[in-house]
């Protein structure tokens, strides 16, 4: 992939730029990414369906006060610029990549992986397993989900839910933005709440190849590497659904799927290995790193101290 630095800055205003950041071309498009303090590895987020590099600032700020901490903007997210989606997780990860080069950050990286970036954070492992010194995986979407009732119940309730709110979901949807990203400062909250509200179905759009392509890419992309590796479950209620979905529904199957989800988890955590589960109570899908912001970059300290001891060992040995 061809990659050139750009060295322009975001003007602070939607559409424009980005509010902080670098865009670095890749291949004829202008992605975004922001790089935050030194040391490796570095610490590289990668978003949930939908949401963008400075929907974890929060973290990213804390995280560079240790070593080098990475957000950005897929391609068709953000203010990165736009492709048409959905993509493959090959596309993804080759694009990701290209774009750490272009920025100068070298391997390895810790990949903090959320929802659909966990399937992009372990294809990127399967591909090129010495380029990953290990992955927080924040509630990833997982083919073990495949063909349980209450997975399938939730998307249809959800879809059907989505359509009743239409009418209203920028009043009701600020609400909650409003809420998630209440200490960010003035001059990023308000251009990302408005770059969410605009496009909202982003997160259904991203996600729309999940089941039918990207899964049965890490399926058949083989082992994960042996890497620390730490995987979240929320079992709160996500709030970001309750305006989509019935409370009746809500209450029936938050136990049964979050019992679904702990068995999925637990099992992609021990197929490494140095694998962890850990478990948050009071967090959601969406804002676990929100609702949970010291747990989240505690899980990080552990896998950098783990992964620089295996290191260690490893340059010993040699």
């Amino acid at each position: 992939m061809k990659v050139s630095t750009n060295k322009r800055h975001g003007d602070k205003s939607f559409g424009g730029g980005c509010p902080i950041g670098r865009f670095y071309n890749v291949e004829g498009r202008n992605l975004v990414l922001d790089c935050s303090g030194t040391g490796s590895p570095a610490v590289v987020f990668i978003p949930a369906a939908g949401m963008v590099g400075l929907d974890y600032l929060n973290i990213h700020k804390k995280i560079s006060q240790r070593t080098t901490s990475v957000i950005y903007d897929r391609a068709g997210t953000g203010w990165s610029d736009q492709v048409k989606l959905p993509r493959s997780a090959h596309e993804v990860t080759d694009e990701l990549r290209s774009l750490l080069q272009a920025a100068g950050i070298p391997a390895p990286y810790l990949f903090v992986g959320h929802s659909l970036g966990g399937v992009y954070s372990r294809r990127y492992a399967q591909r090129f397993p010495d380029e990953v010194a290990g992955m927080l995986l924040l509630e990833p979407a997982h083919e073990d989900f495949l063909g349980h009732t209450i997975k399938k119940r939730y998307l249809l309730q959800q879809g059907i839910a989505f359509i009743r709110t239409l009418l209203t979901y920028k009043r009701i949807f600020r609400g909650l933005f409003d809420q998630m990203f209440a200490e960010w400062p003035d001059s990023i909250r308000e251009p990302l709440i408005e770059y969410h509200l605009r496009t909202l179905m982003k997160t259904f759009t991203e996600r729309k190849n999940l089941n039918s392509e990207l899964y049965k890419e890490v399926r058949e992309g083989g082992d994960i590497p042996d890497i620390p590796m730490m995987v979240v479950t929320a079992l709160g209620i996500d709030p970001f659904m309750t305006p989509i979905m019935s409370e009746s529904f809500l209450r029936e199957t938050i136990d049964p799927f979050n019992n679904i989800k702990k068995s999925v988890y637990t099992k992609l955590a021990n197929s490494v290995p140095r694998g962890e589960h850990r478990i948050l109570q009071n967090a959601g899908h969406t804002t676990i790193h929100t609702d949970c912001p010291d747990e989240v970059v505690e899980a990080i300290w552990n896998l950098l101290d783990l992964s620089k001891n295996a290191q260690f060992w490893t340059n010993k040995k040699g």
